[in-house]
This record gives C-alpha cells, sequence and structure tokens, in this order.
C-alpha cells in the first residue's frame, strides 16, 4: 500500500493542489485535511503547505496555529509521525511551537521568486534521509516573510545537533547561517521555504524536489511498517 500523506488546506492556502500533484508523482496517496478538522484520517504523513494562512492576518501562521486541525498534527508529530511544513508550513510549525525560531521579513523588505541553489547540510531528517551530505539542488523560493531567525543559544544546538538540514548556497533573504530549513530534534518535523513540490518536473526547471518528496515517502512507509 501506498504511503497516505494528509495534506493540510487553511483559508488562504494556495499550494494544496501542488502538493498532492506531488505526492502523487512520487509514489504517494495524498488528500486534503481542512483546518477545521480535528482528525488527520488515515496519514503516515502530514504536509502544511504553502499559501498565507488566515491572509497573514498579525503575522503569517499566528492565526493558523490555533486551527483545531493543529491539536492533531501536534499529536500526530509527539508520535513520531513525519511532519513538513512548506513556506507558509513552514511559518505555522515555528508559530505552533513545533519548530524552533521564527521567520521574519526578507532582507531589504523585498517578496522574492526565483530558483534557489541549497545544500543539504544533514540527513537527520524525514526529508533529507538518504541524501548524501552536500547534494546541491535547484528548488524554488516564492516568500516575503522567509528570513529565518534564532538566538545564538538556538543556533548553536540545531548546529550540534544536525538539524539545519538544507542551506542557501546564495542567500535570498537573509536567513541566519543561510538556513533554508530546519528539523526539530527528532527529526521528524521539518520546515523549509522552498517549495520541493514545484520541482517535481524538469519541463518545469528542476526535478529535485522529488529527491525530498521521495525521502519523506520512503520515511512515512518505514514508521507505519514499523
Amino acid at each position: 500500500m501506498a504511503a497516505r500523506v494528509a495534506v493540510v488546506v487553511f483559508p488562504g492556502t494556495n499550494c494544496e493542489h501542488d502538493v498532492v500533484t506531488a505526492m502523487e508523482r512520487v509514489g504517494a496517496e495524498a488528500s486534503l485535511v481542512w483546518h477545521g478538522d480535528r482528525d488527520l484520517g488515515p496519514a503516515d504523513a502530514v504536509v502544511l503547505p504553502g499559501g498565507f494562512a488566515h491572509g497573514d492576518y498579525l503575522r503569517p501562521g499566528a492565526l493558523a496555529r490555533f486551527s483545531p486541525v493543529m491539536e492533531a498534527v501536534a499529536r500526530f508529530a509527539a508520535e513520531g509521525g513525519p511532519v513538513v511544513g512548506i513556506c507558509n508550513g513552514f511559518q505555522v510549525l515555528t508559530e505552533a511551537g513545533l519548530l524552533p525560531g521564527a521567520l521574519v521579513k526578507n532582507r531589504g523588505l523585498r517578496f522574492v521568486c526565483a530558483p534557489a541553489r541549497v545544500r543539504v547540510d544533514s540527513d537527520r531528517s524525514v526529508l533529507t534521509a538518504g541524501l548524501p551530505l552536500g547534494t546541491t539542488l535547484s528548488v524554488p523560493v516564492n516568500h516575503f516573510s522567509g528570513s529565518y531567525v534564532c538566538d545564538p543559544a538556538t543556533l548553536a544546538r540545531l548546529r550540534d545537533g544536525g538539524q539545519v538540514v538544507l542551506r542557501y548556497l546564495e542567500n535570498p533573504n537573509g536567513s541566519v547561517d543561510d538556513i533554508a530549513g530546519v528539523a526539530n530534534a527528532a527529526g521528524n518535523v521539518v520546515g523549509l521555504m522552498p517549495h520541493p513540490e514545484r520541482a517535481v518536473d524538469a519541463l518545469l526547471g528542476s526535478a529535485d524536489g522529488q529527491l525530498l518528496l521521495r525521502a519523506l515517502v520512503q520515511q512515512a512507509a518505514g514508521v507505519r511498517a514499523a
């Protein structure tokens, strides 16, 4: 049976169908879960996609973290289930306390929409497991509040624990330490600003996102088997 991926939809989410299509392309079954639901259904992994949850009022993710579905996401993560937040989903995960740090407005207060080159700097996460360290990927970014920040002590813990999973080769937004993606200490919750679901076909510029999503599917299948 294919791994089952729950794709959470908030009011203002706009990348959910891209994620469903991308997950199906790498062999998973994907279904949409509304933010007002309190149950994820038969999920082996969860993805919080990009967009503008609740219009990004107050700040991105600040309202979405109170949605009923986030209680289910938190329980799923606490039980070791793979959870990935992409762009706005990353913002929601930090606001919900499932990942450390925060995402703030880009350097220069400019919206960034462009291909980005990132490097795999840790394989200790459900999104990068099995990928050789130093692997370079081309994955697009599309955000205004994508600059990752944290205090020095948190940054030291992230570095020491192998929780910085992706770094920009050319920093597009001013993120501290060129961080493009981080994981929790257990490695089962990951947030990243680049959009792997938009890099699954070479005809669209890159298929490198498949490497990340396939790793997620394999990890989800392994968790279910265990």
